[in-house]
């Protein structure tokens, strides 16, 4: 079986390592003796379920959570049971990788507008006259 990430990316079962520490929040009687949060790990820069480009904009999106190793770390420890906390941890994992899926649209270079070009010059000698009015009067 396999984490579905986008039509197109699927992360296998066994490049996810998953381990259950005790949680911190909502557990009741149960939070000092059930290990319900959720730390996943998933090495995104050795990972051959991954295209080149997506793993590289997927370690720069991952920001704090990335390791020197390359390795993303998602904790989840939101709710009360494991199998809730492993579920969004996954679904973290795939939306960010669904993210990262996306290649950025390039930037078109325009030319400003003639109009724009105006106002820029308007703005400039209007500015330019307040700073001239504040000067020394020469009364002093």
């Amino acid at each position: 079986m396999a984490l579905q990430c986008t039509p197109q990316i699927a992360i296998d079962e066994a490049e996810l390592d998953e381990t259950f520490v005790r949680a911190s929040g909502p557990g009741g009687q149960n939070v000092n003796k059930l290990s319900t949060a959720v730390q996943l790990r998933f090495d995104a820069r050795r990972s051959p379920s991954l295209p080149n480009a997506v793993a590289v904009r997927l370690m720069r999106l991952a920001g704090r959570r990335l390791t020197l190793d390359g390795i993303i770390v998602i904790s989840a420890q939101q709710h009360r049971t494991q199998d809730r906390n492993r579920a969004d941890a996954r679904e973290r994992l795939a939306a960010l990788v669904a993210e990262a899926a996306v290649p950025p649209t390039p930037r078109r270079a325009t030319r400003p507008t003639l109009a724009s070009k105006k106002r820029r010059l308007e703005d400039k000698s209007k500015r330019s006259d307040t700073k001239r009015l504040r000067g020394d009067r020469g009364d002093a």
